[in-house]
């Protein structure tokens, strides 16, 4: 490879602060997995950690918010500012491969997962969270940091669990999933948009 052929990581730097929450996130998304998380929420740190480590991501997020109203806040912009910085990296996305699907499991549980680099928005939810709590998270919040993520990054991201019973075991599988479609669906291939329109 020479050196006209090697191509700079992919980075963005955001922040995002509002009256609920302040946000900070380093992200590069050719990295080797390595995250630093502290959003004061346990389970969303570890969520976010999982996705960094089976994206290949490495990012570095500090999150304050108002969690002594409730978690919903900090969970959605966690995921409005992720999205944003991912769609920041990718630029104009030239040569990226675009579509990424799979069947995820951990343990009983087991999610299906599929998404689109296609800036158009669209979330599919269909998640069963099965407890009622994880720890101090609510999992009926995963569903609002995914429609974050996904309207910010610009992405069509359909998500489904097949099966499970232990919501921990479900809520991590989905963002394992997600991780690695986003994985696949950024990977270079080529050195054209994949799009008839020339544009996504």
């Amino acid at each position: 490879m020479t050196d006209s052929t090697i191509r700079a990581p992919r980075r963005a730097t955001k922040d995002r602060k509002t009256k609920e929450t302040e946000i900070h996130l380093d992200l590069c998304i050719d990295g080797s997995g390595v995250s630093s998380v502290d959003t004061g929420i346990p389970f969303l740190d570890h969520m976010i950690e999982q996705l960094g480590k089976h994206g290949g991501f490495d990012l570095t997020l500090v999150a304050k918010g108002d969690l002594e109203i409730d978690l919903h806040h900090t969970v959605e912009d966690v995921g409005i500012v992720l999205g944003g910085a991912l769609a920041e990296a990718l630029g104009d996305k030239v040569g990226v491969r675009r579509f990424a699907s799979g069947l995820f499991p951990l343990d009983e549980a087991l999610v299906e997962v599929a998404l689109d680099l296609s800036g158009r928005p669209f979330l599919v939810y269909d998640i069963d969270p099965v407890s009622e709590w994880i720890g101090t998270f609510d999992p009926q919040l995963a569903e609002e940091f995914w429609r974050g993520f996904a309207f910010a990054a610009g992405i069509t991201l359909h998500m489904r669990s097949a099966s499970g019973r232990n919501g921990h075991h479900v809520i991590e599988a989905s963002f394992k999933g997600v991780a690695r479609c986003l994985r696949d669906a950024i990977r270079v291939e080529g050195d054209a948009i994949p799009s008839t329109k020339g544009a996504l």
